[in-house]
């Protein structure tokens, strides 16, 4: 492993939608002989491929596929959730290791990057169906406003239906009635690496990629989920394509209706992430941006300057 008297031991990739971070954490990884832990909440999730913007053959340089983890593990219809993913993390984190290779974590969910750098204390909340009832008819403002009550994980990023919302509040309900819990997980001493994009370049990328998105077959991807027997509710469940794509495809929104709604929906989702990323440095997380539109080479020799310490 390059740097192996590096003091840290994980590099982390993160930034909001269409910054580019995927593609800069491929590159990274091969330079460094490094493996990539997804942080995406979505991309494990098995034939959600555009709408979740997966991007494979990013993976692939030169003929050489990154080795990668955490996508494609779980079917389409299945809740995964946090807990879930802070277990499965540190299981790819110690083979990484194993492997004498570099663990590079890419992605844009800050509720699963922050749950592995924090190390929170998470178990495998059961279902409280009286919360669960009591909170019923609320809309996803009042939830959101009583997730911003809670100062421990959650709160509006990753958040965007009312079952989520609801399932944040549960969750913290949990904990805040059990707080002797205890987890034993391995030290992390990340090196944090943001790709910063401007506001503007950002909100053209999105709208661009989405019409590419939908011209590539982004409806027939979420036809074909429905058709394999998932439901509506669940794809509604997994937020902003799969919410606006299925509303359409139930001849519940126009064509027009859902591309307006959902381009409008993927800026406020980058706006919450980059809120996140805010939020992780007021709390002390230590991220060093880089700009998205430095050339790559540049950004790799920025990333491997940090690693020496």
């Amino acid at each position: 492993m390059v740097y192996s008297n590096s003091p840290y031991n994980l590099i982390v990739v993160l930034g909001p939608t269409a910054s580019g971070k995927t593609t800069f954490a491929a590159h990274l990884a091969k330079y460094l002989d490094g493996e990539i832990i997804s942080a995406d909440s979505r991309q494990l999730y098995r034939g959600m491929d555009l709408g979740t913007g997966k991007d494979i053959e990013d993976y692939t340089i030169d003929g050489y596929t990154i080795p990668h983890h955490l996508i494609d593990i779980v079917d389409a219809g299945y809740k995964y959730n946090v807990f879930e993913y802070q277990a499965d993390f540190f299981k790819a984190f110690e083979q990484v290791q194993a492997n004498k290779h570099w663990p590079i974590m890419c992605g844009g969910t800050g509720m699963y990057i922050e749950s592995v750098l924090k190390k929170y204390k998470l178990i495998n909340v059961p279902v409280n169906q009286e919360l669960r009832d009591s909170l019923q008819g609320k809309n996803l403002q009042e939830l959101s406003g009583i997730l911003s009550t809670y100062k421990s994980l959650h709160n509006q990023t990753d958040t965007d239906t009312v079952k989520r919302a609801i399932r944040a509040i549960e969750i913290e309900e949990y904990y805040k009635e059990n707080p002797e819990i205890e987890v034993e997980l391995p030290d992390v001493n990340p090196l944090i690496i943001g790709v910063n994009i401007d506001r503007e370049a950002r909100r053209r990328k999105i709208t661009s990629r989405l019409k590419k998105r939908l011209d590539e077959g982004m409806i027939d991807e979420v036809k074909q989920l429905l058709d394999s027997g998932v439901e509506p509710e669940d794809l509604i469940y997994y937020g902003l394509e799969y919410k606006y794509l299925t509303m359409h495809v139930m001849g519940q929104l126009s064509y027009k209706q859902m591309f307006d709604k959902l381009n409008v929906a993927i800026h406020q989702f980058a706006k919450r992430q980059m809120t996140w990323f805010r939020g992780m440095e007021r709390k002390g997380a230590n991220i060093h941006w880089i700009d998205a539109f430095d050339s790559m080479n540049d950004r790799i020799a920025n990333v491997t300057d940090l690693l020496k310490g």
